[in-house]
């Protein structure tokens, strides 16, 4: 049998050097491999998934008796910053983004009430909002 060379359209280009512009400059191989990335349609769409996915809560209302309780602790608080006393209360947190919130305990000294602005300014620095306390515990009780 005899050898039969199969002819290729690009034979005759095939083994001619690569061109090189001489105006434009050639493209760094980070750039070059920039343009291979995987596309992403739905950019954002993954946070916005985790976002839906993070839970709030509710915010409680209290009866009666636990106002009466609270307004007691309330004002046992203010008659004692003098001293500035150490507390723990229960905070409630409005979410920016979506309906409720979360419950978060806020420790440490409280140093001065602003009852204009209705605040309770501990000796941190740590502001909480008087209407958002759902329950206060002072040390020694």
């Amino acid at each position: 049998m005899s050898k039969r060379r199969f002819t290729n359209r690009y034979d005759d280009i095939i083994n001619l050097p690569h061109p090189v512009s001489p105006t434009h400059p050639q493209m760094p191989n980070s750039d070059r491999a920039a343009q291979f990335l995987p596309f992403s349609a739905l950019t954002g769409y993954d946070a916005q998934i985790r976002e839906a996915q993070r839970l709030t809560q509710e915010r409680m209302d209290l009866d009666e008796d636990q106002k009466a309780v609270l307004d007691e602790r309330m004002a046992e608080l203010l008659e004692n910053l003098a001293e500035q006393p150490h507390v723990t209360l229960t905070v409630f947190c409005p979410d920016e983004k979506k309906a409720g919130g979360s419950y978060q305990l806020v420790k440490g000294n409280v140093k001065k009430a602003d009852l204009y602005e209705g605040v309770l300014i501990f000796t941190d620095g740590t502001r909480v909002q008087i209407g958002d306390v759902m329950e206060i515990e002072m040390e020694g009780e």
